[in-house]
């Protein structure tokens, strides 16, 4: 530990540990602690990671660590968290802790100070210990501001490139929700009191969603860099439709960045039921996670690195399209986030979510107290979010409490019931459940007026077509599914085995290649999802089928 006492590190692990601002879950503190202790006792190379294991996560004795990562990531994550809270704070603190990347190792240093008299001072966090070396001057006391005062203009020079270097580099942007002001006309007007009454409940609308701000319908109070967008609207009535045009425009340029049709057909329906479709059509269309202001904000975080709601966005869409990695990689930016925001419900919500997704749900490898802590407070801060509600939903369901996930779901569709993205989770957990007819009827919902199907909603569409054995329909509805999930695979492989498809191979053969395993992997997943048994059965039947063509298909060629 350098010049670093052990006393003193000692005390510093508990500070540490006690800090709430140090956002490390549960499992990643036992195992900070487990090794500084290690260090403590004498151990310089570093703790092993199957020790850890067995130790810390209570692993088996034939626990393989070449096989089960379940060490690294949660290193990984508290290196992250680590790194994140001396950023935030290095620069009020005596000493810090790393843990050098190769290595389970805790290192205690000091603070550089850099300048005593304005008390800034610059934490470098390396492998090692930093060791000061001071030799006495041999310059006389009163020529040394002369000789050294080159020196220090040059220095104050690099100090303040340096802060503008880390100003730019290290801290990035902050972001905010967008604010979005509404304005619809009519094209006559017979149909003004129509027109305004869809805005005013479209407003309505638009404000239970948590991906954007509605502010006055005001181009002077735009001029600013905080994102602001006008959706200019004009409404169309004739006997058989009624008809939105739509157009958003940036408040800060005034560019029109996207336009559109929306149109209901009135069928002989009541005015009351046309115009609650057309606003929930309006409303998916604009704000949902995947709608058009949240895709203009997606895209505009052209660094990547922003944090805020352009993180939020980005753990949004990694959930969507399914990938483990591409959701791992989501958490940092979410946990440098809270770092600056303590309080972001949203980033809470999705962070939760993605502990979850990114280990399947396995009930070994998924801190569920972490997870759900995060969950209840995004509640606790924004009683009104559906984000919230589903984070809390997912994190329910995978911890084996169905019937509090089912109460959590239906809570986030009350706040919002034109989020698809919330139809879509609650329809996966009730299919799950068993509730299969509630669950098909939220999917379809979920699926209405919108460009991309969400991905649980067309797997529980997908699953029920394969169920009554509408082998086609439950082909073409898993094609369509924009997700790497192994179920969506499974299903394809299925349903072209039960149609006797010559496609069936060629499918069988990129899932084999993709998992070689895969009838093992797939019950797996089901059951990490859980699928009804039966559900489960079904499947594994026409993948056995699948695996019998292509046997006959490798002996016909023998």
């Amino acid at each position: 530990m350098g010049d670093v006492s052990l006393s003193e590190a000692e005390t510093e692990l508990e500070r540490l540990l006690a800090d709430p601002r140090f956002h490390a879950t549960d499992r990643a503190k036992r195992i900070f602690r487990y090794v500084a202790e290690k260090c403590f006792e004498g151990e310089t190379v570093g703790v092993k990671a199957y020790a850890i294991a067995l130790d810390v996560l209570n692993r088996p004795e034939r626990f393989d660590t070449n096989s089960d990562p379940i060490v690294r990531i949660e290193v990984s994550r508290l290196r992250n968290a680590l790194a994140n809270y001396y950023e935030a704070y290095g620069s009020e603190l005596a000493l810090i802790v790393s843990l050098p990347v190769g290595r389970y190792l805790a290192v205690f240093t000091r603070s550089i100070a850099v300048s005593a008299q304005g008390k800034h001072s610059v934490t470098e966090v390396t492998g090692e210990p930093l060791q000061l070396e001071t030799k006495p001057s041999t310059v006389p006391v009163h020529r040394t501001w002369q000789i050294w005062l080159p020196y220090g203009v040059a220095a104050t020079a690099l100090l303040l490139m340096g802060s503008a270097w880390v100003y730019v580099v290290r801290s990035p942007d902050l972001t905010d929700r967008p604010s979005v002001s509404l304005s619809m006309s009519s094209a006559d007007d017979q149909h003004l009191t129509e027109a305004d009454e869809t805005r005013r409940y479209l407003s309505a609308a638009l404000s239970q969603f948590r991906t954007l701000d509605l502010s006055a319908s005001t181009f002077a109070s735009a001029r600013a860099a905080h994102p602001a967008y006008e959706i200019e609207m004009k409404y169309y009535a004739d006997d058989d439709n009624r008809t939105v045009w739509w157009q958003v425009v940036d408040r800060r340029n005034s560019d029109i960045l996207k336009s559109g049709l929306e149109q209901v057909q009135t069928n002989g329906r009541s005015d009351i039921s046309v115009r609650d479709e057309l606003v929930s059509a309006l409303a998916k269309r604009f704000a949902a996670s995947r709608g058009v202001i949240s895709n203009l904000e997606a895209h505009g975080d052209a660094s990547g690195r922003s944090l805020g709601n352009a993180c939020v966005l980005r753990g949004e869409i990694a959930l969507a399209e399914g990938g483990r990695k591409g959701i791992a990689a989501a958490q940092p930016c979410l946990e440098r986030t809270l770092v600056r925001q303590p309080n972001n419900a949203d980033a809470m919500a999705i962070l939760s979510r993605t502990l979850v997704a990114s280990t399947g749900g396995d009930l070994a490898s998924t801190d569920f107290t972490y997870a759900a802590t995060l969950a209840n407070r995004a509640v606790s801060v924004d009683s009104g979010s559906d984000r919230a509600y589903v984070a809390l939903m997912m994190v329910q369901f995978y911890a084996g409490k169905t019937e509090l996930a089912i109460a959590a779901g239906n809570r986030a569709l009350a706040i919002n019931p034109n989020n698809p993205d919330v139809l879509a989770k609650l329809a996966g957990v009730l299919y799950s459940a068993g509730f299969e007819q509630a669950a098909v009827s939220l999917a379809e919902d979920a699926s209405k007026n919108i460009d991309a199907m969400p991905c649980d909603a067309a797997i529980v569409l997908a699953l029920d077509a394969y169920g009554r054995g509408d082998w086609q329909n439950a082909s073409l509805l898993a094609e369509q599914i924009n997700c790497s999930d192994l179920v969506v695979r499974a299903i394809r492989v299925a349903a072209l085995a039960e149609m006797n498809s010559p496609e069936a191979g060629r499918s069988l053969a990129d899932l084999t290649e993709a998992t070689p395993a895969y009838l093992t992997s797939v019950r797996t997943s089901m059951e990490h999802h859980r699928y009804p048994p039966g559900v489960i059965a079904e499947l594994e039947g026409g993948l056995a089928k699948a695996g019998r063509a292509g046997e006959r298909v490798m002996s016909s060629r023998d």
